[in-house]
């Protein structure tokens, strides 16, 4: 009986050192997830694959394959259905099976760091470490060729190694288990009993210590082997081995976004022009609101729900400039600024009418339920890879800052290369907007007042209006700042507020970003007439404050030359000091012939001086009306009528300018010949020389092809960027024109005409 349990126990060593080994790929790859449950599944999958090897020792090895593959179908799919159900995840369990199929290995180089256990993260390690472990059963327990056998576990480790990467500590107390246990394997002496027992028990005992004692030389012969290539080889092999493991991210494109999405700042004109359309539904919660507060009101005061980051300028567009990665529920924890609170902010969404892939939260989010997401930590931004669709529901908590406010004064501001990508202020900065940031800096020395007085500054001179077209390059924002009142300057929507106080405070030594997202109560309908952006600047201590720009209800603006007048180089002649002597002689006065007496004339300087400034009032007068009918067009082209109008009317603005700049196109050419013809112009302008504006041109002629074969099929968010298209174009080629080109450029007659004699 002792001998017969002997047997057994010899039997089972080499069954447990297969399963041991493929289990420790899992206890590898395991570091990079979340919780114990990925490690789990592999364990159970190398004990399934090896133990089916072992019952089926009998059977025909053509058959052992098909029964050990449906018995990973079962195990697979158990696994699916409890990650699906530990992480929320909906849809049914073939649902979910199909999705984790066809997305399995690039979500799972694209995870997010701890990796939550989720269908489409856990299939591909699962169904590995099964298939590992049924061949080196079957290698190693039916032909006994143990080394050999040993090659699908050493796989499996050195793939789990290389998944993981630079994102964990290095496996050495693993490594170290991996060696022993495969030691043990070797070491085994009746590893061949599960396969039919002992080999020489039909021999004469003589013959049998003979084969034994060479079964035990050619043992120790292959581990001394072993042990002496990896020593001899091993210190070759690590010298050629960076010290810091390869991380298979870096091969694989994280999740993608659209223009709307990487820049949505331009979709705030366009909410603006349809103020009731519902975008969302939102319920929000404050579950640590301190004792004896009343919840009702906590809940019902407003909250700002982000949409996007924008830190990235570039002189043309504001962009997020983010490294997308999926994510689980669980979302990577930020430290939070020294000086401020945190409180905890739970909302349930609904999507109503809102497109693209951005998912709206309060910052910061820590955990989303409901949808798969990808994120970026470093803005804090949330995606939904497969876009958002109305009905979709989702839970999301936020960890919500606070800064104490009391410290702003006498904060200051990070700097260094840290920041450098939110202090970065792009080349081509207008002069009048340098200007005003160095005033607004010069009488305000601290960070703090720096910022408020840009933020009193734009709110006291500027208006808020809906129909302002789109635009935030310099262009944009100059006109904005210093256009003439009565021509469409000094007027615009958050868009234009919240960039021009991006920029001047960047130009005054603030770290700047511009944030797009809903000013909301929280509770209820969220509308395109609650969409909006305001500006944030980064303090020490505090983290990122916002501020808002925006003119108080009901206040007129003042004229900007009240409190921004550049200092003239020479004092004006009223300025100048006063003669301290006194004239030799006291002129005469000087009567003219031709003035009958008793009747004062006017003297000639005086004439001369009224009428070329009456002369200059109508000229200016006829130059403002001009600017005045240039930008009425622009804008009756960009923003109004359906959107294949203003396609359209986004091709004649880039038609007039091609016009304007001495390079007209006549009207025999198709689209893209224009558009090539648009391409050239740039690169002899050395204005667009990289090629940057060349596929926004090629886009537009291509949106009107679309509207010319198949009108209305147009849409609004097509028509927005067509006019995006056309405006940074348009910019673009006037800035390499000469001073006075460009001052010509603005009230040149020959798109009035053009226009007139056009069908509109």
């Amino acid at each position: 009986m002792v001998t017969g349990a002997a047997r057994v126990l010899r039997a089972a060593v080499l069954p447990l050192a297969l399963i041991g080994l493929t289990a420790l790929a899992g206890v590898v790859l395991g570091r990079v997830y979340a919780g114990g449950l990925l490690t789990w599944l592999v364990v159970g999958a190398a004990a399934g694959s090896v133990l089916v090897s072992v019952a089926a020792r009998r059977l025909p090895s053509w058959l052992v394959a098909p029964v050990s593959v449906a018995a990973m179908a079962g195990w697979t799919l158990w696994s699916l259905r409890l990650a699906a159900t530990r992480a929320d995840v909906p849809g049914g369990l073939l649902e979910v099976t199909a999705d984790a199929a066809r997305n399995g290995i690039p979500r799972l180089l694209t995870a997010m760091i701890p990796v939550e256990p989720t269908p489409d993260t856990v299939l591909v390690p699962v169904v590995a470490a099964w298939l590992a472990g049924l061949a080196g059963a079957e290698v190693a327990l039916r032909t006994g060729r143990v080394l050999l056998g040993y090659l699908p576990a050493a796989g499996l480790y050195a793939a789990a190694l290389y998944v993981v990467g630079p994102n964990a500590e290095p496996a050495v107390g693993s490594t170290v288990a991996f060696v022993a246990v495969a030691a043990v394997g070797l070491a085994n002496p009746a590893r061949a009993a599960v396969s039919g027992g002992d080999p020489t028990a039909d021999l004469t005992p003589r013959v049998r210590a003979a084969v034994r004692l060479r079964l035990a030389a050619s043992a120790a012969l292959g581990v001394a082997l072993v042990v002496g290539s990896v020593a001899l080889l091993g210190p070759v092999v690590a010298g050629q081995v960076d010290g810091r493991p390869v991380d298979p991210r870096r091969y694989v494109e994280p999740p993608q976004v659209q223009t709307l999405d990487e820049n949505p700042l331009i979709r705030i004109s366009g909410w603006a022009l349809h103020p009731e359309q519902k975008l969302l539904d939102v319920s929000t919660e404050r579950p640590d609101a301190p004792p004896g507060s009343d919840p009702a009101a906590d809940t019902a005061r407003s909250v700002r729900i982000r949409l996007a980051v924008l830190g990235d300028y570039d002189g043309v567009t504001w962009r997020v400039g983010a490294t997308y990665r999926n994510a689980g529920r669980i979302l990577p924890a930020a430290t939070a600024a020294r000086d401020s609170t945190v409180r905890t902010v739970r909302q349930r969404i609904s999507v109503a009418e809102l497109t693209g892939r951005l998912l709206p939260a309060v910052a910061t989010p820590r955990e989303v339920s409901g949808a798969r997401v990808a994120y970026d930590p470093a803005s804090g931004t949330l995606i939904r890879p497969e876009g958002l669709a109305p009905g979709l529901r989702y839970t999301v908590t936020s960890a919500e800052e606070r800064p104490d406010l009391n410290l702003l004064a006498t904060a200051n501001v990070p700097a260094g290369g840290e920041v450098a990508r939110v202090l970065r202020v792009a080349d081509g900065v207008p002069d009048p907007m340098r200007r005003l940031a160095a005033q607004l800096a010069e009488e305000n020395g601290a960070p703090f007042a720096r910022a408020s007085a840009i933020e009193q500054f734009l709110a006291e001179h500027y208006r808020v209006v809906a129909d302002a077209p789109s635009g935030h390059a310099y262009p944009n924002l100059g006109f904005f700042l210093f256009g003439p009142r009565n021509g469409g300057g000094q007027e615009g929507t958050s868009e234009q507020f919240a960039a021009a106080f991006a920029v001047l405070g960047r130009l005054s030594g603030l770290p700047t970003r511009v944030v797009v997202g809903f000013r909301t109560s929280g509770q209820g309908p969220v509308l395109a007439g609650d969409a909006y952006a305001w500006p944030e600047v980064l303090f020490d201590g505090l983290g990122w404050v916002s501020f808002d720009p925006l003119p108080r209800p009901n206040d007129e603006p003042r004229p900007v030359e009240e409190d921004f007048r550049p200092t003239p180089e020479d004092p004006p002649p009223s300025e100048a000091p006063a003669p301290t002597a006194e004239p030799s002689a006291s002129p005469e006065p000087v009567t003219a012939a031709d003035v009958p007496p008793g009747r004062e004339g006017f003297s000639t300087p005086i004439l001369v001086a009224a009428g070329s400034g009456g002369l200059l009032l109508v000229v200016g007068a006829f130059l403002l009306t001009l600017l005045a009918m240039r930008r009425s067009l622009t804008r009756s082209r960009l923003v109004r009528g359906d959107p294949g109008q203003r396609i359209a009317g986004a091709w004649r603005e880039v038609t007039d300018a091609l016009g304007l700049a001495g390079r007209p196109v006549g009207d025999d050419l198709a689209a893209t010949e224009v558009a090539g013809h648009a391409r050239q112009a740039l690169t002899d302008t050395r204005a667009g020389s990289d090629g940057a504006d060349g596929p926004a041109v090629d886009e537009l002629a291509a949106l009107l092809n679309r509207v010319g074969f198949a009108p209305g099929v147009a849409t609004a968010d097509q028509a927005v960027r067509a006019a995006e298209v056309a405006t940074a174009y348009v910019a673009t080629l006037r800035s390499a024109r000469p001073w006075w080109r460009r001052l010509l450029w603005s009230v040149h007659p020959a798109p009035l005409r053009r226009a007139r004699r056009s069908p509109r």
